[in-house]
């Protein structure tokens, strides 16, 4: 029996990769008219740091100053998630049709996967991993390794060509990202 795919997180940490692995879950949602999700972790602020804000501007101040920095790094995060899916598809302009949602997750990039693909009930992710050598051979990407281990759908991993480069898509955004 075919597999009968719907939704398809793509996740992605905006490394120079991604337009790369973007293509195969468009490939996926075209080839099964399926719907794409994209997710994109953003790491939270270090409990040090907040601490420390803390004993300066008082821990209200503290509060709506991080809540600001938060919601204003994650619409540029949106923002450049877009445009690297627009850049990724300019000889096919009606692929963008495929894109249903951005979503930037406060958390851990392979906790943000998880739980985001099964709230939507996902029926596969598509993500890439860089291979990583050691004496004994390839080893995953920590959040790929997690993801494909805790995962209870599919997991398609893109392997990222060593030394890929892309259409550039970047802003100045701060680097938030782990993986």
């Amino acid at each position: 029996m075919t597999p009968d795919i719907k939704k398809i997180v793509y996740a992605t940490g905006l490394g120079d990769g991604a337009p790369h692995v973007f293509r195969y879950a468009l490939s996926l949602a075209r080839q099964y008219q399926a719907k794409i999700e994209i997710v994109c972790g953003m790491a939270s602020l270090r409990q040090y740091s907040h601490e420390v804000a803390e004993i300066y501007l008082g821990h209200d101040e503290t509060e709506e100053f991080h809540q600001q920095a938060r919601d204003r790094i994650k619409l540029e995060l949106e923002g450049q998630v877009e445009s690297m899916c627009k850049s990724a598809i300019v000889d096919d302009p009606d692929g963008y049709q495929y894109v249903n949602s951005i979503n930037v997750i406060e958390d851990s990039p392979d906790q943000a996967i998880l739980q985001y693909s099964e709230k939507i009930m996902a029926d596969m992710i598509v993500m890439g991993t860089h291979r990583k050598t050691t004496r004994r051979g390839s080893l995953l990407g920590s959040c790929a390794f997690k993801v494909v281990h805790e995962s209870t759908i599919p997991v398609l991993l893109v392997r990222i060509p060593e030394g890929f480069k892309d259409l550039p898509y970047k802003s100045d955004a701060p680097a938030v990202l782990t993986s």
